[in-house]
Order: structure tokens, then C-alpha cells, then sequence
């Protein structure tokens, strides 16, 4: 992988990474259109603390709070009972907690199913599928979700929605931002709030699977890696990208349905379905 192709990826990872279209399945495709292969798990991975860099920088005034709630409650500041101790007294310590309630689906899955992940699930006949059925089905939540919820309403119940829906994002072409806001829609939440609880539950789970494929990664390179300098390159690339994104999607979102995602997750998976049947690029 040259430097071009480096900032090219990183450039498509901070452009989709925010979007309900997949950053792995574009980092899939372009990869193998680029003639480099599946770069693979790690590479994707790597380059996703970038955009996740962007998250922290763009909420950290939130982050601080939650954080701070959560420690404050935890060392019994507000009460020693296990109700106060989780959040009882105290919203930010609450939702801090739901985060972490929320990230254990894709912690568990991701476990269990970690050596199809790499593998069985990076089919490109999967990602052409999956980026048209999950598609459609946030078209449907978006039209049938009630979205009078906000983030006052959350609950474990609740959090743990967004988190089976964070985990389906394993398979690429499901998008972890897409796989957490359609069931905060199906849940009956708004669409900011099912925007913006996706990306801060989306920094645990991020960041814990960049810095275990990093180090894994360090220890014993796969063959397919492209590097560390290149990757390097992507990661940064996708923080700069990622940060504006952010930005630019919660204005969008606000005033505007999910429907142009619906529609380009269904073209793109129609058009990567033919350049397969065509045998352009290689589906594994």
C-alpha cells in the first residue's frame, strides 16, 4: 500500500465511519478494487481509533462529565447502597453506566465469533447482502419508529437494543452506526439522540478492538497487513475526515429522514453484487 492509496482508505473511513453505510465494507471494496486485497480485521480495526479519536474530541466535554459522574458514584460519593453506587442520584453516572451495559453484545459476540469475523463474514457476497437487507430496514425504522424518546428515556432495556445493534455491525456491511440507530428508531427514539448515543457507545467497543487487533498486530503481523506507516497514514487521515463528518451528520439528521442512506446502501450492494457476478473483483 503507497502513501496515495493509505490516505485514499483513511479518507473513506472518516467519510463513512459516522454514516449508516458501513466504513468496513467500503474499506472492503475499495481495498480489493485497488488491487490490494482484503486488508483485513486489524487494518480496519486500526484505522477506526482514528475516527474514534474524532468522537472523544467532538464530545469531550460530555465524555468528562460522564466519566466524572460515574467515578463519583462508584466511590459511594452520593450514597454506599448498590442503587447509588449505579447511578441512582446522579444522570451523567447512569448513562455512563448504560454505555458500559450497552457495549457488552459486541464485547461477547465479538469474542465468540472472532475467528469467522476475520474470515467467513468478510465474504463480499455477505457485505453486498447485508449492505442491502440492513438498508432496508432502517428505511422501515426510520418510518415506523415512533421517535418521541429521548436520552431521559433510556434504560438497560433499552441500552442493550443499541448494543445488539452496535454488535450486528461484526459483519461488514451492517455499519455499527447504522446497526445502533435503526434500533434506537425501532425503539422509538428520536433520531439525534439515536445518532448521537450510537457514536459515544461505539468509543468502548472501538477503541477496545483497535488497540487488541494493535497489539496482536504487533506481535505477529498477518500476512495481508499493509503496514504500520501506511496504517498509520489511514488512521490519521480518518481522524481530520471523521471529526467534520460528525459535525456535518447531526445538523443533517435533525431536520432530514435516513432515506438517502437507504437508498445509496441499496444501490451500492446492487452494484457490488454485479462487479462480483461479473468476476471484476474477488469476493474473498
Amino acid at each position: 500500500m503507497d502513501f496515495i492509496q493509505s490516505v485514499f482508505l483513511g479518507l473513506v473511513q472518516g467519510l463513512t465511519e459516522f454514516l449508516p453505510i458501513s466504513s468496513s465494507a467500503h474499506i472492503r471494496i475499495f481495498s480489493q478494487l485497488m488491487s490490494l486485497g482484503d486488508t483485513g480485521a486489524a487494518f480496519t480495526a486500526i484505522t477506526q481509533i482514528g475516527t474514534e479519536a474524532a468522537v472523544i474530541l467532538y464530545f469531550r466535554h460530555d465524555i468528562v462529565k460522564l466519566f466524572s459522574g460515574w467515578w463519583n458514584c462508584l466511590i459511594g460519593k452520593y450514597g454506599n447502597t448498590w442503587k447509588q453506587r449505579l447511578g441512582s442520584e446522579d444522570f451523567n453516572a447512569k448513562m455512563a453506566w448504560y454505555i458500559i451495559i450497552g457495549s457488552l453484545p459486541v464485547v461477547i459476540l465479538g469474542l465468540l465469533f472472532k475467528g469467522q469475523i476475520e474470515t467467513v463474514f468478510r465474504n463480499l457476497w455477505i457485505t453486498a447482502t447485508v449492505l442491502i437487507l440492513f438498508g432496508l430496514i432502517l428505511g422501515l425504522a426510520d418510518k415506523v419508529g415512533q421517535k418521541n424518546k429521548t436520552v431521559k428515556n433510556l434504560s438497560i432495556l433499552n441500552t442493550l437494543i443499541f448494543g445488539i445493534g452496535q454488535a450486528c455491525a461484526l459483519i461488514p456491511g451492517v455499519s455499527r452506526s447504522g446497526g445502533s440507530i435503526t434500533a434506537g428508531l425501532l425503539a422509538g427514539f428520536d433520531r439525534k439522540t439515536s445518532a448521537r448515543y450510537s457514536f459515544l457507545l461505539a468509543i468502548p467497543a472501538v477503541f477496545g478492538s483497535g488497540l487488541f487487533e494493535l497489539v496482536n498486530t504487533i506481535k505477529n503481523p498477518p500476512m495481508n497487513f499493509p503496514g504500520f506507516f501506511p496504517t498509520f497514514i489511514a488512521t490519521f487521515v480518518a481522524f481530520i475526515v471523521g471529526y467534520m463528518v460528525i459535525i456535518g451528520f447531526l445538523k443533517l439528521i435533525s431536520n432530514h429522514s435516513f432515506k438517502p442512506f437507504v437508498y445509496y446502501r441499496v444501490i451500492i450492494g446492487l452494484a457490488l453484487a454485479v462487479i462480483l457476478a461479473l468476476g471484476i473483483i474477488s469476493p474473498v
